[in-house]
């Protein structure tokens, strides 16, 4: 059976599943030609360079984010997109080393970007605090989504790691108070409290927003 014909898309597409199995310090032209089955030298056909093909791993992870919708109502739209770019992230964590990053961004990155901001801006957002709210959304989610990849505990098996740290955790008394009331015998994960923080911050944003209105008037 014959490979279908080489692209600048699938040469991005065989990068992206590298970068899952080797984390983005394997992706190489030579790496991605064996994911292809193809010499590493047929890639520069489609893609320029090692940097121009992590420009495109970058535009591919913009391009699984659910995009907001200009014209809906602001908040539900970045209460969907905050959740999807978690989601995305979450099953490639090597994007978060590239998202923001690229000198060269790609189409899908500039589009996501412009309807954020569209999205904003139509529903009645200034061009200033548009760009305040995108900030704080991609900081917080961008943010939890390194801590949840990094922390040292499975979800479910934070009972053992409190039992690592018990000794810590005496002369400090907040934290473990934290510990007791909310962790230990909870069947805790700290993925439920990505809903709580955006809760918070979408909150903060709309009440922004609408004394921003209100001084309008």
């Amino acid at each position: 059976m014959s490979r279908p014909p080489l692209s600048a898309d699938r040469v991005v597409d065989a990068a992206s599943r590298v970068a899952d199995a080797s984390g983005l310090a394997g992706v190489s032209m030579r790496s991605v030609g064996r994911e292809l089955g193809v010499e590493a030298m047929s890639l520069y056909h489609h893609v320029a360079s090692k940097d121009a093909l992590l420009d495109g791993l970058a535009d591919w992870v913009f391009a699984q984010i659910t995009t907001p919708t200009i014209g809906a109502p602001w908040r539900g739209e970045m209460e969907a997109r905050a959740r999807s770019a978690r989601a995305v992230l979450a099953a490639h964590p090597w994007g978060l080393g590239l998202l923001e990053s690229r000198r060269s961004a790609g189409p899908a990155t500039f589009g996501h970007h412009d309807a954020v901001l569209g999205c904003l801006r139509t529903d009645g957002f200034t061009v200033a605090l548009a760009a305040h709210a995108f900030s704080v959304l991609d900081a917080y989610t961008f943010g939890f989504v390194l801590t949840e990849v990094n922390l040292p505990f499975e979800p479910g098996t934070a009972d053992e790691f409190i039992d690592e740290i018990a000794a810590a955790l005496v002369d400090r008394p907040w934290m473990a108070e934290l510990v007791a009331e909310r962790i230990a015998g909870k069947d805790y994960a700290y993925g439920d409290e990505f809903e709580h923080g955006l809760t918070l911050v979408l909150d903060g944003i709309e009440a922004a927003f609408v004394a921003e209105v209100r001084g309008r008037g």
